[in-house]
């Protein structure tokens, strides 16, 4: 269908002006601005509770993923006072970065028509940015990897964190690997939690050393699967839960109960199919994360009583 050069659509109680939704964003699937956008109001009740009081930092695409797109951390001048932005303190240099927090169905619509088409969030909150509520370990596969594989590194990731009570939770990335997730109750600051993280991660390769590893430079790590913990760190982000990626086929990071992971690939989650996904799935898997909330400190404990 053919739209017009801009539309205004109503959004809760702003009207958000919509310029060239007949865009292609993804030329080989014919994915629109104007789809885009409404991806993200299809998924707006379920992604929002993840987007809620995070410093985010947006993927833009103003030519389309064919063409080169950046990263931005910085809210450009001109979005409008309606769009919450906040200042986060730099722990690099001085001075702050000037983040947009995304909390409502108008915010995400604004930032789509702005070519917005990854959505990366902080593992802290504003109410305590030195203090994660979320610990990510990413299965980043090399090229050709089997899924079967990768499925059954993600359960060894869940039984690792079980074993020293965490609550695992995972995530198709849209991309190449899955995330396994653990929500905690901000007692623990980032380099306590980037700790646990590391050590999860290390005694996962070193059980299996053909495998996995924690190399951190690409050209040590062969052919083998990189359990990534850097994102546990102050400033770092992950993919959004329901935000699309920046991939041929449109595909999207998607929250999966365990049951589910047998059938699941990392991308296999698009804009098609996610309309459908949500009319079908009465929950969102992630919904429950935070009544979960788990000390990093008390897991550490108990890490380290398994390791003696």
């Amino acid at each position: 269908m053919t739209r017009p050069k801009a539309e205004t659509i109503h959004v809760e109680d702003r009207d958000v002006k919509v310029s060239k939704p007949d865009k292609e964003l993804f030329p080989d699937d014919d994915v629109s601005k104007g789809d885009v956008i409404e991806h993200y109001r299809t998924v707006a009740d379920v992604m929002l509770p993840h987007l809620a009081g995070r410093p985010l930092t947006m993927r833009r695409f103003p030519d389309g993923i064919d063409e080169e797109g950046f990263f931005q951390k910085h809210a450009s001048e001109y979005f409008p006072d309606w769009v919450r932005v906040v200042e986060v303190p730099q722990r690099s240099e001085e001075g702050t970065v000037r983040h947009v927090v995304c909390e409502d169905e108008a915010a995400l619509v604004y930032l789509a028509n702005q070519n917005t088409v990854e959505f990366h969030i902080w593992l802290s909150t504003m109410d305590d940015l030195d203090h994660p509520d979320r610990l990510v370990i990413d299965i980043d596969p090399p090229k050709g990897a089997d899924v079967d594989t990768l499925r059954s590194v993600a359960r060894r990731i869940r039984d690792a964190y079980a074993e020293i009570g965490l609550a695992p939770y995972t995530q198709a990335t849209g991309g190449r690997g899955f995330h396994v997730a653990a929500p905690l109750d901000r007692s623990a600051d980032f380099d306590a939690v980037r700790g646990l993280a590391a050590d999860l991660a290390d005694r996962l390769a070193a059980r299996d050393p053909d495998l996995l590893t924690t190399e951190q430079r690409k050209n040590k790590r062969g052919d083998r699967i990189f359990l990534d913990v850097n994102r546990n760190a102050y400033g770092q982000t992950f993919i959004a839960p329901y935000s699309l990626r920046a991939r041929p086929g449109a595909s999207v990071a998607t929250p999966l109960d365990w049951s589910e992971l047998g059938r699941a690939t990392p991308g296999g989650s698009t804009i098609a199919t996610m309309r459908r996904r949500l009319a079908h799935k009465a929950a969102d898997p992630w919904a429950d994360m935070d009544a979960h909330a788990a000390s990093a400190a008390e897991a550490r404990e108990r890490f380290d009583a398994l390791e003696r």
